[in-house]
């Protein structure tokens, strides 16, 4: 696998940041723009029947699960300062590392607020189904929201992996959640979540496309290095986790791994073939870190 753009020739400031050309990100980001042109627009305020919604036909698991993925989606403040501060858009960088920047920003933004539209439609659900007032719902929210999050990276390419992990895994519970719940108005919104999660999946599967073809198996320990150690937003600040974690995984089959399938689909399309020797070995470990479950009847 060559370490060759083919697209456009990558500049020297570019390369020495690790981003890709301006055009290559501005193609990605007018891929989103036009798939996301076709999708189904929904309103928090006006697109579902907020009167209709009940939690009293929720488990407790399931309203557990709705309070556990609320905490996620609202993180957004914390979450996006990370993309201004490793993608920033002012004069700390050269000229054509802005350019890329600023190519990124006009996803990032359009990014933020749709997350931020999950954040306020899981809020609203909590208010209307009575699973708590404005003034309870709002101050869960509060010490979570505060808490750093932060990164370990420092190749431009981690952030795009990892959003693609996370963004696939999430698509994945709000699918299976909706399967098992019992309340319309609950599963017509994870069915719109999982629908905008599908279309930033698509978008970070783009980009990390285009950096195995500009940047060949230069990036490939960058994305090892991901999978080693990834964790799902606010695994290391949210009391008990990993306890709230498993609970609603038994709530509705989650599992982060299961998305790993979605990242070797996209190296395998990215890469040529033969692929190298890096990118069989990178291959190999995902698969090894995919969780192994036992068959069922």
């Amino acid at each position: 696998m060559t370490a060759t753009s083919t697209t456009s020739t990558t500049s020297t400031a570019c390369a020495e940041a690790g981003v890709l050309p301006a055009e290559d990100i501005a193609r990605a980001v007018g891929h989103y723009f036009t798939g996301a042109a076709q999708a189904r627009p929904w309103s928090v305020e006006s697109g579902l029947d907020w009167d209709l919604a009940d939690a009293n036909r929720l488990s407790a698991g399931q309203r557990s699960a709705v309070e556990f993925i609320t905490l996620i989606e609202d993180h957004l403040p914390g979450y996006f300062a990370l993309y201004t501060e490793h993608f920033p858009v002012d004069g700390s960088v050269p000229p054509e590392v802005y350019a890329h920047n600023r190519e990124l920003y006009h996803f990032t933004i359009r990014w933020a607020s749709e997350e931020d539209t999950h954040a306020r439609a899981l809020t609203r659900y909590q208010e209307s189904s009575g699973m708590g007032d404005a003034t309870s719902v709002r101050e869960q929210l509060i010490v979570p929201g505060q808490a750093r999050f932060e990164l370990p990276y420092a190749h431009p390419v981690q952030f795009f992996a990892y959003a693609l992990i996370q963004e696939k895994a999430t698509q994945i519970y709000y699918q299976q959640l909706r399967a098992v719940v019992d309340d319309p108005v609950l599963a017509q919104v994870l069915t719109r979540l999982s629908r905008d999660e599908a279309r930033h999946f698509t978008f970070m599967a783009d980009v990390l496309t285009s950096y195995l073809r500009a940047y060949g198996d230069a990036v490939v320990e960058p994305v090892r290095e991901v999978v080693a150690g990834f964790r799902m937003p606010l695994s290391d600040t949210i009391r008990g986790y990993w306890r709230w974690a498993l609970k609603i995984a038994d709530t509705a089959s989650y599992d982060h791994t299961d998305a790993y399938e979605h990242l070797i689909k996209v190296i395998n399309r990215a890469v040529d073939t033969p692929r190298s020797e890096r990118v069989d070995h990178l291959l190999d470990f995902i698969t090894s870190c995919r969780t192994l479950r036992p068959a069922t009847a």
